[in-house]
């Protein structure tokens, strides 16, 4: 069984992940963590609950979600792993982060495609691509306990943004109902930012995709 624990980082109040297996296996998702403060609250979570880092994955590379992939890295000795996609975003975070009066430190990465699997001990995670909100965004989804680390694709009765470079809203809307919609109404979505929601409930009450 997948146990999930988030945190809420940086300035731009991002959702980091650590879900964790019942051996205390664990995945970071879009660590975030900025400053000393936000490492250590992650670190402590970690050290107090026995666990053992073993993957580092982005859904995609916004600055606000990568920000802590240097620390988790080093910190734990972990490979980064990145939607192929992503890769040009990725390396423009540095600059990116200056134009907000930011620091970004770079961390070498390896990408997957969608098709590829996660494996978390004997749990599976499916890398679905879902892009729109940014050129290689993918959504990690775990079948068989129904829910998906959805990233910046769908919000509480709302979607990503698509204002920025790689965005377009027409691929996004494309994206959830092609690839979210079609997951049973229970699936829940642990989105980037914000509270958590249900695919049943945006199907619903989401306004962007009537």
């Amino acid at each position: 069984m997948i146990h999930v624990q988030s945190f809420v980082f940086n300035p731009f109040q991002e959702n980091t992940y650590i879900a964790y297996t019942d051996s205390g296996t664990c995945m970071i998702v879009d660590p975030g963590c900025y400053d000393r403060k936000e490492e250590k609250l992650l670190s402590e979570f970690i050290t107090s609950h026995g666990l053992k880092p073993a993957l580092l994955v982005n859904t995609h590379c916004h600055i606000d979600h990568v920000f802590g992939n240097d620390y988790v890295a080093k910190t734990y000795g972990l490979k980064l792993y990145i939607p192929k996609g992503e890769k040009e975003v990725m390396h423009s975070a540095p600059r990116v982060a200056e134009l907000y009066g930011l620091n970004y430190t770079p961390h070498d990465e390896v990408s997957f495609i969608e098709g590829d699997k996660i494996f978390l001990d004997k749990e599976v995670f499916e890398i679905l691509d879902v892009p729109g909100h940014s050129p290689g965004h993918v959504a990690l989804y775990h079948r068989v306990q129904g829910f998906v680390f959805g990233g910046d694709v769908l919000f509480k009765q709302s979607i990503g943004r698509t204002d920025l470079p790689g965005g377009n809203m027409d691929v996004l809307l494309n994206s959830i109902r092609s690839k979210l919609f079609v997951m049973p109404d229970e699936t829940v979505v642990y989105p980037g930012h914000m509270e958590s929601t249900t695919i049943g409930f945006e199907k619903l009450y989401n306004t962007f995709l009537k």
